[in-house]
């Protein structure tokens, strides 16, 4: 009998975070290495934030929190979907997580039964599978394209679903790709989820407020609300609000389904820490300008890099609607060698060549589902990044 579980055998490492540690462990021997593989924003937490979480210990909140979340949460929340989205939940409708990991991994958890399958549009976050994986579900992927944003279609969409489709998991804007959904686009989606009815949406929409230009975001509930029975709209404080070490995320959806979630989260882990929560009612409920300035300073860093990279021999980068990453392709360098002879026969040979010539941490598209390509999170100075480009423009260039 084997000590370890066989589900340990359907999952594998995050890709992002061994990148991550890899860059670490580099820079701690002296290399001259910048990261540009965390999904993680650069800038502080907001003052009236941190000092929500003082005044919080100040007060005694530093008990057990109810399984699902402090009520002031659950209620700014409720209220955050309504003047954001459009969404009518009652605060009996959301629950809160350690992070927006947790809530999905407790909406599979309820709801995935060996054979089920939920479909997962390509690239996707790398963490997505390893969770339907360990659950007991089966990934279905569903292709796109640099021709076509990195979106999922209609027609791709209606392929990929089958009687033992359980779940679409949507992801807008992309991690990695940053591409984001339109209002048609989505409803594009929904008139082919309209005709399965058994197809639920997970949306998870935790890169909701950092969009470009003059996109407009919208969630899919939103845009059909016919599916909002059979939804589960997911967000949390992480990526808008600087917070991702405080570990709260939180989603809305049927109240059978919710209670699903807080039952096995109460066996799980409980309630989210409260210090957090306190912080995240004023995240929610307070000014929101901190967004606002920080959204105008990611889409300069994205300009940037799109810009420079389309500059780097053999890259191709399209400019995506949000979230701070690009998923530029790599293929016009498949088979060209570096200056020690090394074949890049691979989007993780090229990252690897990449790393080991100019201290530049990135993460390769394969981990993703989709290459040759390779993922760079522009969540770091533009000093950084435009150091970052240059080295990479200078790698690209020595290949032969």
């Amino acid at each position: 009998m084997a000590f370890l579980a066989d589900a340990l055998a359907r999952v594998k490492p995050s890709a992002t975070i061994a990148v991550t540690q890899k860059a670490r462990e580099l820079k701690a021997s002296g290399r001259d290495v910048i990261g540009l593989g965390a999904g993680e924003p650069d800038f502080d937490t907001p003052d009236n934030v941190k000092e929500a979480a003082i005044a919080a210990i100040r007060r005694g909140e530093t008990k057990y929190p109810p399984v699902s979340g402090i009520a002031p949460l659950r209620e700014a929340i409720a209220r955050k979907f309504k003047r954001e989205n459009n969404l009518d939940y009652k605060p009996e409708q959301t629950i809160v997580g350690t992070g927006g990991k947790q809530v999905l991994f407790n909406a599979f958890m309820a709801t995935l039964n060996p054979g089920d399958e939920v479909i997962i549009p390509k690239p996707y976050w790398v963490s997505y599978p390893e969770m339907v994986a360990i659950c007991g579900g089966t990934s279905v992927y569903a292709e796109t394209s640099i021709d076509n944003g990195f979106k999922l279609t209609a027609a791709a969409l209606e392929k990929a679903i089958s009687p033992k489709t359980k779940w679409l998991l949507m992801n807008s804007p992309s991690n990695p790709s940053g591409a984001a959904y339109t209002e048609s686009e989505l409803k594009a989606l929904a008139a082919v989820l309209m005709k399965h009815s058994q197809v639920w949406v997970l949306t998870d929409d935790m890169y909701e407020h950092l969009t470009y230009g003059d996109f407009v975001f919208k969630t899919i509930a939103e845009v059909e609300p016919a599916l909002y029975p059979r939804t589960l709209t997911m967000n949390g404080v992480s990526k808008a609000y600087a917070m991702t070490g405080w570990r709260i995320g939180y989603a809305a959806g049927p109240v059978e389904l919710i209670k699903a979630m807080d039952m096995i989260q109460g066996q799980q882990t409980s309630g989210a820490c409260t210090i957090a929560q306190w912080a995240s009612v004023e995240a929610l409920n307070g000014p929101q300008d901190f967004v606002h300035k920080n959204k105008a300073i990611f889409q300069g860093r994205r300009d940037l890099v799109v810009s420079m990279l389309n500059q780097a021999r053999g890259i191709s980068c399209p400019s995506p609607e949000g979230a701070f990453y690009v998923y530029p392709s790599c293929a016009a360098l498949i088979g060209k060698k570096t200056e020690s002879g090394k074949v890049i026969a691979t989007d993780e040979d090229f990252v690897s060549a990449l790393l080991d010539q100019e201290g530049v941490a990135v993460v390769h598209g394969s981990a993703f589902g989709l290459g040759p390509n390779f993922r760079i999170s522009y969540a770091t100075s533009e000093a950084l990044l435009e150091e970052a480009c240059s080295r990479i423009q200078r790698f690209t260039a020595s290949l032969v």
